[in-house]
Formats: C-alpha cells, sequence, structure tokens
C-alpha cells in the first residue's frame, strides 16, 4: 500500500479548550510512526504551545474546513486517503459526504454521534459502548464503534511517562498537589478549586497551571493556609512530568482523565462542562478517580454552594491524609488505561483501509 494520507479536522481555543487537538496530536503521532503523511486542518487560537507543538513534529496546520462541500474539496485537493473528525460543531452531514467521495471517515465521539454517518466511530470515554450512545448511532449505520477506555488516546509524552509499575502508597507531610483544568480553563476552574485545598486546612505544595492571565490573576488572589504554598505556572510540556511527580492531581473530568489513569496519577476530578457528565460519573462510581462535584455547584451561592465546597473540600482532606486511598485510586487507573489505545484505533483504520483496496 503506498503511503497513507491522513487529515485531522479539529479546533482548539480559549473558547473550545485543547480537548480535542490533543486527541488528534495523538493520533497523528501514530500513523507518523506508521509512516503515514499527516495533516490537521482546523483554527488554533492563542495557543502558541499547542502551534509549536504541531511544528516540531512536522505536521501542517491549514484552516478550516467546515462545512460538507468543503471538508470534500480539502481531501480531493491533498489527495487524503482518511479523514478524522473530531468536532461538536461541524455540520454532521461532512462525515457522509467524505464517504461517498470515497474518503475512509473516522469521527471522534463523545456519548452522540450528532447524526454522523462515518465509517468508524471512536468514543473512548470508560464504560462507553453501542447502546449507551443513544438514537443516532444504530444498526442501521454502516460504521463499526471502538468503545472504551482501552481506546484512548493518549501523546508520546505521556506514553513514555507511564511506570512500568503501579505507583506505591507514600505516606507525606506535606503532599505535593497538581491542579489544572485543560489547556485554557476556558470555564476558570482554577481559582475555585485553589480555594478549596486551601480550605482543606492540610498542608501541601500546589503547582496551578494557569491557561490564561486572568485565571492566573485570581490565582495570586488567593491567601494559602498555615504549612501550604500555592505557586501558579503556565501550560506547559513538562505536565506528565508534573503529573507523576504529585501526590494528588486535581483536574477536569475531560480528555486529561485518560493521560491520569495512564500514569497511575491518584485524582480528584471536577465535572466542568455537561458533557463530561456522563463520563465522570462512570469514572468516579468505578473509583478511578475522587469526585467533586460539579463546577456550577462549586461556584453557587448560599447554602447549597458552601455545602458544595465543603463536602469536596472534606473529599480532598481525606486523600491527602491518606496514602492508601491515593494508592487505590492510582492502581485503578493505571490498569485501566494502558497506553496503547491509539495503537488500537490505527490498527483498525490501516485494516479497513487494506481491506478496501483488495480486488473483490
Amino acid at each position: 500500500m503506498s503511503t497513507l494520507r491522513v487529515g485531522l479536522r479539529c479546533d482548539a481555543g480559549p473558547r473550545r479548550g485543547v480537548g480535542h487537538l490533543v486527541r488528534c496530536l495523538a493520533l497523528a503521532e501514530e500513523f507518523l510512526a506508521r509512516g503515514a503523511d499527516v495533516t490537521v486542518f482546523g483554527t488554533v487560537e492563542r495557543l502558541d504551545w499547542a502551534t509549536a507543538e504541531l511544528a516540531a513534529r512536522g505536521i501542517p496546520l491549514l484552516p478550516g474546513p467546515d462545512s460538507a462541500a468543503e471538508l470534500v474539496e480539502a481531501a480531493r485537493r491533498h489527495h487524503l486517503d482518511v479523514f478524522v473528525l473530531d468536532s461538536y460543531e461541524l455540520d454532521p452531514a461532512g462525515a457522509g459526504a467524505l464517504r461517498a467521495a470515497g474518503v475512509y471517515t473516522l469521527a471522534i465521539i463523545d456519548g452522540d454521534s450528532r447524526g454522523q454517518v462515518a465509517d468508524l466511530y471512536l468514543d473512548q470515554n470508560f464504560g462507553a459502548e453501542l447502546p449507551a450512545l443513544g438514537s443516532g448511532l444504530g444498526a442501521e449505520l454502516p460504521g463499526r464503534l471502538l468503545a472504551g477506555s482501552g481506546y484512548a488516546l493518549l501523546r508520546d509524552t505521556v506514553i513514555n511517562a507511564r511506570p512500568p509499575v503501579v505507583p506505591p502508597a507514600t505516606a507525606v507531610s506535606r503532599p505535593r498537589v497538581l491542579a489544572f483544568f485543560g489547556g485554557t480553563d476556558a470555564v476558570g476552574a482554577a481559582p475555585v478549586l485553589t480555594r478549596v485545598l486551601v480550605a482543606t486546612g492540610h498542608p501541601m505544595d500546589l503547582t496551578v497551571i494557569v491557561g490564561r492571565p486572568e485565571i492566573e490573576a485570581e490565582v495570586d488572589d488567593v491567601t494559602p493556609g498555615r504549612g501550604q504554598t500555592i505557586r501558579p505556572v503556565p501550560p506547559t510540556t513538562s505536565l506528565p512530568a508534573l503529573i507523576t511527580e504529585a501526590d494528588l492531581v486535581v483536574s477536569a473530568a475531560g480528555t486529561s482523565t485518560w493521560e491520569l489513569c495512564c500514569l497511575g496519577a491518584p485524582s480528584a476530578l471536577v465535572c466542568v462542562v455537561d458533557n463530561q457528565r456522563e463520563s465522570y460519573t462512570r469514572v468516579v462510581r468505578h473509583g478511578l478517580a475522587a469526585g467533586l462535584g460539579e463546577l456550577p455547584e462549586l461556584t453557587a451561592g448560599g447554602v447549597a454552594g458552601r455545602a458544595a465546597r465543603a463536602t469536596a473540600a472534606r473529599t480532598l482532606h481525606g486523600l491527602l491524609s491518606s496514602p492508601q486511598r491515593r494508592a487505590t485510586l492510582a492502581a485503578r487507573g493505571w490498569s485501566t488505561v494502558d497506553g496503547q489505545g491509539r495503537a488500537r484505533v490505527v490498527d483498525a483504520v490501516f485494516d479497513a483501509v487494506r481491506a478496501a483496496t483488495v480486488p473483490g
């Protein structure tokens, strides 16, 4: 088979976050490792580190396309064999139009196919399965589904940092805590959770990833308690190292969940947007991470808001003071996400493309 030409369509920015781009980057790395030619299409706004990540891998970043006709035109112009679509905003008709044009199409989804008619669907969320995807992705569609965290898309930096065995329980008087909420913290969770962590009263060295200047200013306004330090740092490519060095990680329940599991990081998650709710609930219910609730509850005023923040602070205090609780979470996450998900996805794509080129 000649060199496979792959396009990946995703966007990233302060409003959208970076989850779609990060998982497309992971797929791109795997395709490149298999000798494919890769191009990313979309908009990356105000994220110098993200565009640098693409440039470092020699991956072109081209604008758009958005409509079904534009997707087909781009596929033809760049002679694409495969198009990966990872967006909640694209016209759902794009997948079917690409298929009709003879381009193998992979739609990355999070529970809802949005009516896309693709050759292959990927839902990397823990516990995802066909019946849970609702109407719009049923047996009448031609695509097959790769479902569950066995298909989690993780970048080289995460896979390479995965410990060979589950990290052991370690008692520390002043735990190192890492808090981050996506590449841009689009919903402003960092200041809220910094205050909740301080409210535990437990000694800690807290590092907070601040995605935007206004977030950094709010975190700077938080006064640490006795035995507590707060260090805001900008987004960094060294995040996997910070994760593996931390005794506890507090994060949003998005795509980074699978990175935390793969790295064996004891984690406490916050559901920051609606489309995280189902995955968040499953992950917490199965003990892969502790749950701190939903961000609107933690930011609410009055008695309800105070109660939600107090409950989250108690959960965090319990984790900070119990190495065994942290080790249990780490072990469950580490054993659930093995870092080979992207290889399984690309195997499926190559197998399908090869089958389609066999005469007869």
